[in-house]
């Protein structure tokens, strides 16, 4: 046997070794699926109303103007066998290359052979033609209001990036170049990534974003020195170690969002917001929430409010013996701070200072783009599947926030996981996403319901805690700061929740940037700039017309406006007290808690 006999032979043996260890993980995979809890139908997919909706339009369309929808259909055809015979001419001259037009550029379509490679080419531009015709198709569909048009919209673009042939095996050059560069080990590494995730997952699937043992909180990652010095079943209290010698008389609490973790604030000391805020003089305290499971079935927003929001103001009062605090509200916790806000001011309590938002809803007159989820098809399902489960799970909060981005949080990392075999990353933002939460039950109902649905909060009132709550009676001197490209909390709609609160003293920040870079944005990387704007905070266009541009974050402008609140210097701080003994080192123990989703 020759050379290159025993080295194909060699080949061909480790190409069957991987093909008996991918029929071993298929078992495995099957087996993993079968442990897949049932849940509400109503939950994968919208509800029929839509469909009928969508048929009747084009059913109305295609009766009024039958011309638009051929013309439309035309224009397809027309485009497609254009291509078609390109393609075929550049063939049958000789030579294996595609058209000289490859078609328009597609980050998904990365890869040099979409564009010289004449199957792969194809492919990509016969997807893309048949793309684009089906979306101009839908901005011509007349017939539908504004609620439908945006679902059908969005539901539609779900299915064109779903059929991209990047996302399949035989049409991914990527995946079939490393399938045979290794033997057929990337698919078997892709396979037991799969597998992974679904075993982890109970029978469903959520991709790995990032590497889970490359960060332990508190160690690598959220590591900024402080104490844990109080408890409830809602939350922990922390106290930031003081590194100046003195800081401002009055304290500030953070309450960030119980959708995620709070430890996004403190990722790393050089993008820290904890640090940073610590090191320009202020007694910080974070609160930490519980991770809830079936047990806090019954946990509302009145809960929220009395036990985490009231609790933690209180306990600092006492910590530090002030009168008021400083506060800071993070998506839904800004929500949420709004709500306690308008309590306090009905109960004539002026224990908060002051109150600063953080890319925060008040106003749900827009649904953006989580209208497609807001309607009662999928609240209905929401409400069933939390009846059973006692709470709204993280994997359904997860693959929702995913499938706003899909592209890249489910479909690009699953074909570097799945198909080309690769770990994840060791990237700390990825990782902190990646670490769920689940919401109570009732507190994610009357969330959906009353404030997103309903939008009670800024029309008839929000009852709660026997009051009846209005965004007017929001009376605090504010800050708010949104973010230009959010699309979470559009800062449009930031703003025109701001513009109907009842404070006399408002200040409005825009940054650029998203939900979360626009936020932990540290002064030293100088990455993102910011608008303010001396126009009256009432219309967020004549806002913006005005406003002016400033390079470089936010930080330091918030900071100055922070200490104006917040009094003289005093002696600094330790954490606790007599009273409220140590309890846990930061980040705290329940930051840590692994709870089944």
């Amino acid at each position: 046997m020759t050379t290159t006999d025993e080295g194909k032979s060699a080949a061909s043996q480790q190409m069957q070794e991987n093909l008996d260890k991918i029929e071993a993980l298929t078992q495995r995979l099957v087996e993993a699926m079968s442990h897949r809890r049932p849940h509400t139908p109503a939950l994968d997919a919208p509800g029929a109303d839509l469909y009928l909706s969508a048929s009747a339009a084009f059913m109305k369309e295609l009766a009024d103007r039958p011309s638009k929808i051929l013309e439309a259909q035309v224009n397809y055809w027309a485009d497609a066998i254009k291509h078609y015979v390109e393609a075929s001419e550049a063939l049958a001259k000789g030579k294996f290359q595609p058209p000289e037009n490859t078609g328009p550029k597609d980050r998904r379509f990365k890869n040099p052979l979409w564009d010289s490679h004449p199957y792969f080419n194809f492919i990509k531009q016969q997807y893309l033609i048949s793309a684009k015709a089906v979306e101009d198709s839908l901005t011509k569909l007349e017939g539908l209001d504004e609620v439908n048009r945006r679902r059908v919209e969005y539901f539609t673009r779900q299915i064109i990036d779903l059929m991209a042939p990047t996302n399949f095996l035989a049409t991914n050059p990527d995946a079939l170049e490393r399938a045979i560069e290794t033997e057929g080990a990337s698919l078997v590494r892709g396979l037991e990534n799969l597998v992974r995730d679904v075993e982890a997952n109970n029978g469903n699937l959520l991709i790995t974003l990032s590497d889970k043992d490359a960060f332990k909180i508190g160690e690598n990652i959220g590591t900024a020195e402080g104490s844990v010095v109080y408890r409830n079943r809602m939350m922990e209290l922390i106290q930031y170690k003081p590194t100046t010698e003195t800081v401002h008389k009055t304290p500030l609490i953070i309450f960030p969002p119980w959708i995620n973790k709070f430890y996004i604030l403190d990722l790393k000391p050089e993008n820290s917001l904890i640090r940073w805020i610590v090191d320009q003089g202020f007694t910080l305290f974070v609160v930490a929430w519980k991770n809830p499971d079936a047990s806090y079935a019954d946990v509302g927003l009145d809960t929220y409010v009395e036990e985490g929001y009231l609790t933690a103001i209180e306990q600092v009062k006492q910590i530090t013996g002030e009168k008021k605090v400083n506060t800071v509200g993070y998506c839904i916790a800004g929500t949420t701070l709004s709500l306690t806000l308008a309590l306090l001011e009905k109960r004539k309590d002026k224990s908060i200072n002051s109150a600063t938002f953080f890319t925060t809803l008040t106003d749900f007159s827009d649904q953006g783009e989580f209208t497609a989820f807001l309607q009662d098809d999928f609240v209905d399902g929401i409400e069933a599947q939390c009846k059973t489960d006692g709470i709204l799970s993280a994997y359904f909060m997860t693959r929702t926030f995913s499938f706003l981005r899909a592209n890249d949080l489910i479909y690009q990392p699953a074909i570097r996981s799945y198909m080309l075999g690769e770990a994840p990353p060791a990237f700390d933002l990825l990782f902190w996403n990646g670490d769920s939460t689940n919401l109570p039950g009732r507190m994610a109902i009357e969330y959906l319901r009353g404030l997103c649905q309903a939008d009670r909060f800024t029309k008839e009132g929000f009852d709660l805690m026997g009051e009846t709550l209005h965004i007017s009676d929001v009376k605090v001197p504010l800050t708010a700061i949104a973010c230009e490209t959010d699309h979470i909390a559009p800062w449009i709609a930031s703003f025109n929740g701001v513009a109907q609160m009842g404070s006399a003293d408002k200040t409005f920040i825009l940054s650029e940037s998203g939900h979360i870079a626009g936020i932990v944005n540290p002064p030293s990387k100088k990455k993102y700039g910011h608008y303010t704007s001396e126009a009256e905070i009432s219309s967020p266009n004549e806002w913006k017309a005005k406003a002016s541009y400033h390079e470089g974050s936010w930080w330091p402008r918030w900071g100055e406006w922070l200490a104006s609140k917040s009094g003289r210097k005093v002696k600094a701080r330790e954490p606790g007290d007599a009273d409220h003994p140590v309890l846990a080192p930061a980040p705290g123990t329940y930051v840590s808690e692994k709870v089944k989703v």
